[in-house]
């Protein structure tokens, strides 16, 4: 039979259990509920990376809230940013008066969010704050201040909870650091 591997020997280290990231993501929530109290919020999932994070966000989140989507990317099957942020699917509703979170899973340079937020105001949204999971600083390479976040991590390439490496690691219920070997072997 042949040797199987499972996707956890591919990390080098576990950074934030499921429980960690539970409890993060319940605080989280609290949060945003006592900030935006009297108001209904649209929460927009930047998918495919934030989905898990925005499902279990909105449940923590008591308010009357309404869920959009969009997809960009800047990434591809790489572990560096592109540089050139694409949107592939834009919102399917106008946030024109409305107060906007954009959910995201990590942000590492800030150039897409950077692209999103100066575009979600320039449609009229009356207030726009960030949210991710992850805030990795010490890669900005642009102005970009996250409004919340569940943790600052390092400079590692992660991989879990909705995260991934060319379109693999998703489904890993904790975040891990990915070990170099497995996208140093792709590139060579």
């Amino acid at each position: 039979m042949e040797n199987q591997r499972t996707l956890y020997n591919d990390l080098e280290s576990i950074l934030y259990t499921k429980e960690q990231l539970k409890e993060a993501v319940q605080q989280l929530g609290e949060r945003i509920t006592r900030d935006y109290k009297g108001r209904k919020p649209v929460m927009v999932c930047i998918l495919k990376g934030a989905s898990l994070f925005f499902s279990d966000l909105i449940r923590e989140i008591d308010l009357p809230l309404t869920i959009d989507f969009m997809v960009v990317s800047s990434y591809g099957a790489s572990t560096v940013s592109s540089g050139e942020v694409r949107l592939i699917k834009d919102l399917d509703r106008s946030i024109l008066g409305k107060d906007v979170i954009v959910v995201e899973d990590i942000v590492d340079t800030g150039m897409t969010l950077n692209y999103l937020k100066k575009l979600l105001i320039s449609r009229g949204a009356s207030s726009l704050r960030i949210a991710a999971l992850l805030d990795k600083p010490a890669r900005r390479t642009v102005p970009l201040s996250v409004d919340y976040t569940c943790f600052e991590i390092p400079d590692a390439f992660v991989v879990g909870y909705g995260l991934d490496y060319d379109e693999v690691y998703r489904n890993l219920p904790e975040v891990g650091i990915l070990s170099p070997s497995v996208y140093q072997a792709k590139t060579e």
